[in-house]
């Protein structure tokens, strides 16, 4: 299954420090799903319009069953993310913001003011990550069933989980 992850980070795009979102991402993407996977790794800058680009050229071009972003979903001016896919999105699927802030606000009382967003763009899931590694490896593992459920909806395949993934996303 290919995936595209795109990290959205005006300093770790400009080389100011070294993206660990993204990498974290496959890290629990690959413990989620026992099958091949390969990823379309993106990093750019906090832009609407670069973001818009790249969703629409990871899936219109790429053909990504599943893209995840990572970053730019909090209350900041220049955290665009959730704005920048709802340009996107055919149908938003809010439920999968919803059970990560939900779950998140358990631990981090200012998660509700991630605005992390997902819907589909044509036959790919679109989600939006939180930027902080911890919180990728927490929300993702949240994920796998509805992923699957919702890839075999619009694409009519189901991507075989792994076993059942522990709180930081390793399988149990």
């Amino acid at each position: 299954m290919k995936i595209g992850r795109i990290t959205l980070s005006d300093r770790a795009s400009a080389g100011i420090y070294k993206d660990k979102s993204g990498p974290e991402i496959e890290r629990v993407i690959k413990n989620l799903f026992a099958e091949p996977l390969e990823f379309v790794s993106v990093l750019i800058p906090d832009d609407k319009d670069q973001i818009v680009s790249e969703l629409s050229r990871l899936v219109d071009e790429l053909d990504c069953p599943l893209v995840l972003t990572t970053g730019g979903t909090g209350p900041s001016l220049r955290d665009v993310t959730p704005e920048a896919t709802k340009l996107v999105l055919d149908k938003e699927l809010p439920g999968f913001g919803e059970i990560m802030r939900m779950e998140s606000y358990k631990k981090v009382r200012t998660a509700i003011l991630s605005r992390a967003t997902a819907g589909i763009r044509k036959r790919s899931l679109i989600i939006n990550l939180p930027g902080n590694p911890s919180a990728i490896s927490e929300c993702l593992s949240l994920l796998g069933e509805a992923i699957a459920e919702c890839l075999d909806h619009i694409r009519g395949y189901r991507p075989a989980l792994a076993s059942k993934p522990t709180k930081n996303g390793g399988p149990s």
